[in-house]
């Protein structure tokens, strides 16, 4: 939807907040999850091993194509045109503005928002760009201000995106409009993906934000995914006649073969990753490709201090890697039979979600001090849990990609052996075809003789 601003008799006020170090959501749910704090100042994170400054991509970090904006619309009642735009602010290398429409846009009763690229008639052809965003029309009770995020690629058709119905005008008057002044808050993430690898896309102080509102969401994700996976193992490995099959041929196999089966290029099978995982328009997209890049993160760390390690034991077993990361290749860990066995037992343990109470004080506000230390360890405890499902799910995934060749080979092998066995049954067949011909041939000579 485009539209151009038409002047008029308002008056607003805008102020640019420079960057810092399509799921809807219930008003009370988002409530509980964000206050002003983490909007203005957010809170500095104890994780030192969260850094983009530690990315191997030499472009610009998340946090230079991360930026805030507030605006400050004076004499809301008296507004009397169908539109407004802000003067326009600068992220990522681009320039947006806010579009407001106070009576709606093609609706009515509501209030419409929506994000545009300023410059978007200026750019070369071809242009295109991945933006997440937030708005926030922000209540005299920061617990009740109004949130709504998206992920979004804009182009030359699309440069404008946003809700038709972001919220009632009748709740306007509920501690939204204060002094007659709207105050409007928008965070912008330019997200420059990467096709070859999990990609770290999020500003720190918006990635945390982000993980505090949609972690839960990212969880079920991850665990969708292992659970299909696991499932699909389980049911290989619960046919008998089939995994005995499987476990003949694998241990057949020269080990030279074997050695080059359980490995893969860690581009190979990144690339498939993140063409599985980030999805367009759909919100939590860079959150569960942080968490991938996180685990990935995390699995370099820990081949790198566990490489030679010793076979599985009972122990050891939950705690050692599947998949290890050799240089630029992803390695497994130990036998596939092993692996496999295990990994259709291995389930991701369950995070009991934060209560009510414990919500209340985790997202606390600016004039809240008293709960520093627990956000410091709910921050802490979040990022491990987004590890922790990165970890798992990359690990499966790279062993279920590596599985996947050698199941291929093994039903080629399987093909190619029934194919013997049919031209041998052909042959056989043909053989005592022939045989007969024979016997009839010679049983009509000895009755042509006897005649």
């Amino acid at each position: 939807m485009a539209s151009a601003y038409n002047p008029g008799d308002g008056r607003s006020s805008s102020t640019e907040e420079m960057p810092s170090d399509q799921q809807n959501y219930s008003e009370n749910s988002l409530s509980e999850r964000r206050s002003s704090q983490q909007v203005e100042n957010g809170v500095p994170s104890t994780l030192p091993a969260y850094s983009d400054t530690d990315d191997d991509d030499c472009g610009p970090r998340p946090s230079e194509l991360y930026g805030k904006f507030t605006w400050r619309i004076d004499n809301f009642s008296q507004i009397n045109r169908s539109e407004l735009r802000n003067n326009s602010f600068d992220v990522g290398g681009y320039k947006w503005y806010i579009l407001i429409y106070p009576q709606g846009c093609d609706v009515c009763n509501h209030l419409s928002l929506f994000l545009c690229v300023a410059n978007h008639d200026k750019l070369l052809p071809g242009w295109n760009h991945f933006a997440q965003f937030t708005i926030a029309v922000i209540n005299r009770d920061p617990k009740k201000s109004k949130y709504s995020d998206t992920l979004h690629r804009f182009w030359k058709k699309e440069h404008d995106w946003g809700w038709k119905k972001f919220m009632e005008l009748s709740k306007l008057h509920d501690g939204f409009i204060v002094e007659d002044v709207l105050t409007i808050k928008v965070q912008v993430q330019v997200v420059r993906e990467k096709t070859n690898r999990p990609f770290r896309s999020l500003d720190g102080q918006y990635r945390r934000e982000l993980i505090r509102v949609y972690l839960s969401n990212v969880e079920q994700i991850c665990r969708r995914f292992i659970d299909e996976r696991r499932r699909k193992l389980s049911r290989f490995i619960e046919d008998k006649l089939g995994w005995s099959s499987f476990s003949g041929f694998w241990l057949a196999m020269d080990p030279s073969v074997r050695r080059h089966m359980t490995r893969e290029k860690t581009e190979t099978i990144l690339k498939v990753l993140v063409k599985q995982f980030f999805i367009e328009k759909e919100v939590t997209s860079t959150l569960v490709i942080e968490s991938l890049y996180s685990g990935f993160k995390a699995l370099e760390y820990q081949s790198k201090n566990k490489k030679g390690i010793p076979k599985l034991t009972e122990t050891d077993a939950q705690s050692t890697p599947m998949v290890l990361i050799d240089q630029d290749m992803f390695v497994l860990a130990d036998d596939v039979i092993l692996l496999l066995e295990r990994a259709a037992l291995d389930t991701l343990p369950h995070q009991p979600l934060p209560t009510k109470d414990d919500k209340g004080s985790q997202y606390c506000t600016k004039d809240d001090n008293s709960s520093d230390e627990f956000d410091k360890d709910s921050i802490e405890r979040d990022d491990r849990r987004l590890t922790e499902l990165g970890w798992k799910t990359l690990e499966l995934f790279a062993l279920a990609h590596i599985f996947s060749r050698t199941e291929v080979a093994y039903q080629e092998a399987m093909a190619l052996k029934r194919q013997e066995e049919l031209i041998r049954e052909e042959a056989s067949e043909r053989a005592g075809v022939e045989l007969k011909a024979k016997r009839s041939a010679a049983d009509k000579k000895r009755r042509g003789k006897n005649m």
